[in-house]
């Protein structure tokens, strides 16, 4: 066990290798409770979110998710985000755990300027599991009383588990076709006991924060604080499909027209290990024995058993097929940038909207 954001969470319950494996072939629960809700609701509440992020939420309907960011005036990313939207002036949105309260604190803020808009932390009030794998929707088809097979990617649905009513939601931070469920404090325990006890034979395990990153992070999904923060742009981060400059104003949207015209000088690439070595967050990456960058994430892929790694490098390195090298343990460890995500994505797309990626803490 280990304090992540306050919260004491297994990094794994027996040994990521068995995990990550798990989730890409059968199934995997994972108790993700310590992410944050934040709710925002009123007669401008579209207009308050959309000046709040730097996508376009006009065609966002009912019972449908959006992935996107709370941006500062630098167009530096605070949090990234799932945007639930349950009604046209009601919002719920799923924010990281280490940044629930700052979100609440800075959305709060800027409401000062909209009259008929609220913002509540419903932190408090909700446990989240997440059920992900080739198995998840067998398994979940147990117990929800929605016919999953309706349920299209980044869609949600309220429905109910042994009474127990849920917001359940088909999205993941791991690649695999899966679902997320938001449950009451109260309940959640009864829930995941609930799945475990039926779960055998579709191979459940229960998965830690160690195989959550290796799945996330094969699948090349940020992780705010590494590999994008306040100083890191949607440009820069190879978010740019979430930036619609033509949308109207937004905040940080001065900084990142700008940005845009004078030419973005670094980016958020994937880096393959040709050599033997794994790279971890911190460690050089090099040109020619040069530094130009660090690795925000790195590890051992289970999937490819090879050295992956994210990291931010000048804009003239980013093509795939560069060659670099990484600075592990005092080596220049050949390694070359490679087109991501390093492994294919296997959701389920029978409803997909333009894009979608999931945001979760990690």
């Amino acid at each position: 066990m280990v304090d992540f954001a306050g919260w004491s969470m297994p990094v794994q319950y027996s040994s990521i290798l068995e995990e990550h494996k798990a989730v890409r072939e059968k199934v995997g629960i994972f108790d993700i409770s310590h992410m944050g809700e934040l709710e925002i609701k009123g007669a401008r509440a579209r207009e308050f979110l959309s000046y709040l992020i730097p996508s376009d939420i006009s065609n966002l309907a009912e019972g449908h998710v959006q992935y996107s960011a709370l941006l500062n005036e630098k167009g530096g990313i605070i949090d990234d985000l799932l945007i639930y939207m349950i009604a046209p002036n009601r919002y719920f949105l799923c924010v990281n755990a280490s940044n629930a309260r700052k979100d609440f604190e800075w959305i709060s803020g800027q409401a000062v300027g909209f009259t008929d808009v609220e913002v509540a932390d419903l932190s408090r009030d909700y446990g989240m599991l997440s059920i992900q794998g080739p198995n998840a929707e067998s398994l979940l088809g147990q117990f929800a009383s929605y016919p999953l097979s309706k349920l299209g990617y980044y869609q949600f649905v309220t429905t109910t588990i042994d009474e127990t009513n849920i917001l359940l939601s088909r999205t993941g931070y791991t690649g695999e076709d899966g679902f997320e469920l938001y449950i009451s404090w109260r309940d959640t325990p009864l829930i995941w006991e609930r799945i475990m006890s039926r779960g055998k034979s579709f191979g459940l395990k229960p998965i830690g924060l160690g195989a959550r990153d290796t799945l996330r992070l094969e699948m090349r999904y940020p992780l705010h604080g590494h590999d994008i923060n306040e100083e890191t742009t949607p440009l820069e981060a190879g978010l740019g499909w979430i930036v619609k400059l033509d949308k109207g104003d937004f905040l940080g949207k001065e900084a990142l027209v700008r940005q845009k015209q004078e030419g973005i000088k670094r980016k958020l690439v994937g880096i393959e290990i040709v050599d033997k070595g794994i790279p971890r967050e911190g460690y050089a990456i090099l040109r020619h024995g040069e530094k130009v960058g660090a690795v925000t994430s790195g590890t051992l892929s289970p999937t490819l058993n090879k050295g992956i790694a994210l990291g931010y490098v000048p804009t003239e390195l980013s093509a795939v097929g560069t060659t670099l090298g990484i600075d592990i343990r005092g080596k220049d460890t050949e390694a070359v940038v490679v087109k991501t995500p390093f492994v294919s994505s296997k959701v389920k797309k029978q409803q997909e909207p333009e894009k979608a990626i999931i945001a979760e803490d990690k």
